[in-house]
């Protein structure tokens, strides 16, 4: 079973003032100050992206999902820096529906998001079409609730997840990297393109026994903010998933390095509470 209150306690004996206001507003709903806001958003460019790179001037797709699920967590997708992020996701979809990185990061890229990578594309356009369906109906520029599958960015979601469903494979295989798999399955659920989805869950519920904690926390918290049933079969794996791997400490360890432990362990709170 999950200790829920060692992992609190192990972000509130670890994390940053950032990763504890996120804490507090998972747990009880508290909206932060506002300088830990500016803080979250700190290094936007103009144009709406977020830099792979603090300091650059270039938005890049994966950093910008990357600060919205930190945004998220504060409750602060309704801000205008993450209205203006999610505008510039946006605008980034190629005709066909898909995601890339701009060709001038190609040297600061992670292999995960290297313009011209077929896989990265999957996981990029999976990871925009996910942000821009959940926070659609949060974060719209303006104007009455837009009650249309996708929310504000409904065209837009709709073409991600066309562009999803033409490479998913009849055993509900994916042809990109692990995340991609559970982020594109939460793209299809909000759709209620549930035959997608459902294929897609069987096939990661099969590797959830041999997922590292970071990557059971990040598909639980995804399939959670799109409304799956906590009882699902895949969701009660991620649990026993969780529960097997967390530490004595409270934590969890993060596949990136000790540094984003405290990150890995938000966001298995954010999926188990």
């Amino acid at each position: 079973m999950v200790d829920l209150d060692a992992a609190i306690g192990y972000v509130v004996a670890h994390g940053d003032a950032v990763e504890r206001a996120r804490l507090s507003r998972l747990r009880t709903g508290a909206s932060p100050p506002p300088e830990l806001f500016e803080r979250a958003e700190v290094g936007q460019a103009p144009d709406g992206g977020w830099p792979p790179v603090l300091g650059g001037a270039v938005g890049s797709v994966d950093a910008t999902c990357f600060r919205l699920a930190e945004l998220d967590d504060l409750g602060a997708l309704g801000r205008p820096a993450a209205r203006k992020a999610l505008d510039w996701l946006a605008s980034r979809q190629l005709a066909d529906g898909s995601w890339e990185e701009d060709a001038s990061l190609a040297e600061v890229a992670p292999p995960w998001a290297r313009p011209g990578d077929p896989e990265a594309r999957f996981l990029l356009t999976a990871n925009a079409g996910y942000w821009l369906a959940v926070a659609g109906r949060d974060a719209r520029a303006g104007g009455p609730l837009d009650s249309r599958v996708g929310g504000a960015y409904a065209g837009v979601v709709h073409g991600a997840a066309e562009a999803l469903a033409g490479q998913l494979a009849p055993d509900g295989g994916w042809p990109s990297y692990l995340p991609a798999g559970w982020l594109a399955a939460a793209v299809f659920h909000g759709q209620h393109m549930y035959d997608e989805s459902a294929r897609i869950l069987v096939a990661l519920a099969g590797r959830l026994p041999r997922m590292s904690p970071a990557d059971a926390a990040w598909l639980a918290a995804t399939l959670r903010r799109v409304d799956l049933d906590p009882t699902h079969p895949t969701m009660l794996a991620a649990r026993r998933r969780l529960a097997e791997t967390q530490r004595s400490d409270g934590g969890w360890e993060s596949d990136d390095g000790h540094q984003f432990d405290v990150h890995t362990t938000l966001t298995a709170i954010r999926a188990l509470r």
